[in-house]
């Protein structure tokens, strides 16, 4: 299917691993420029990477999201740059608590403050400053990586999963605003995916078990898939960008306010 991404350029957030990543090079791949942002310093090495394996423009800025001055300072290189006008905005950057909860109490109150600032006002500080560059240039498509831990109460990782909640329900809010600009704003949740965010919280876990119950990363993941994932196998981070991909193009012109959930078939049965 040819998406024809090749209009515009695409903002990618959270593109130095994982699923931003692969949401990046899909993009590329299919011939689109890119603005890649994360908060490690080698978010550079990586747009250099994209470029020049897929022969598109890339520029790369090292960006704290939950830094509202960092974000504006960032979207003004965007918009002072050589590149094509932004049409597609795909936010993934996220951080969890690092603490396992099950129940939450195993938590303090001060372990949720990076995920709120990061994965709340991370979102927040990205819409407040690009919804008016869309709103000014007629349209454009926001997707946000969100997660099915935001709509089944995830035990796992409390603040992570309230904040996924969150940020599921500030896309429908930007939904219904901007809709009248021709504006989209969908989101994507996955379900397992092998990142470093995923293995985190394993490690978590394992701070907690005694040595009769510590199993592998690998035992660990592959026991939860089995109980939980219909389809009996992980999702991939390209998946994932399968997904946002067809949501920022035009094939889903009048797709606006919707989760698609690419997790094998989890939340089906909640």
């Amino acid at each position: 299917m040819d998406l024809d991404l090749t209009q515009g350029s695409a903002l990618v957030t959270g593109a130095a691993n994982g699923i931003g990543l692969a949401i990046a090079e899909q993009f590329a791949r299919d011939g689109c420029a890119l603005h890649l942002w994360d908060h490690s310093p080698t978010v550079t090495q990586v747009a250099r990477n994209i470029s020049d394996q897929f022969s598109v423009a890339v520029t790369a800025t090292r960006v704290d999201v939950s830094v509202e001055t960092e974000v504006n300072e960032a979207v003004r290189q965007v918009v002072d740059s050589d590149l094509p006008s932004v049409n597609y905005v795909v936010h993934a950057a996220a951080v969890g608590s690092g603490r396992f909860g099950f129940p939450f109490t195993n938590l303090k109150p001060t372990d949720w403050v990076k995920p709120l600032q990061v994965n709340m006002m991370g979102m927040v500080h990205v819409a407040h400053a690009i919804a008016p560059l869309f709103v000014s240039q007629g349209g454009g498509s926001f997707v946000f990586i969100g997660s099915v831990a935001g709509q089944v109460g995830s035990q796992t990782d409390p603040p992570y999963s309230a904040t996924k909640a969150a940020n599921l329900n500030f896309m429908q809010c930007m939904a219904k605003d901007l809709a009248k600009h021709r504006v989209r704003v969908n989101m994507v949740c996955p379900g397992m995916v092998k990142t470093e965010l995923n293995q985190a919280v394993w490690q978590s876990w394992l701070r907690q078990q005694g040595d009769a119950q510590a199993m592998s990363y690998e035992e660990w993941a592959e026991e939860k898939i089995l109980a939980l994932i219909p389809l009996g196998r992980w999702q991939t981070a390209e998946d994932v960008a399968n997904a946002v991909l067809f949501l920022s193009s035009e094939r889903a012109g009048q797709i606006t306010g919707q989760i698609i959930n690419v997790d094998g078939g989890y939340v089906m049965h909640w």
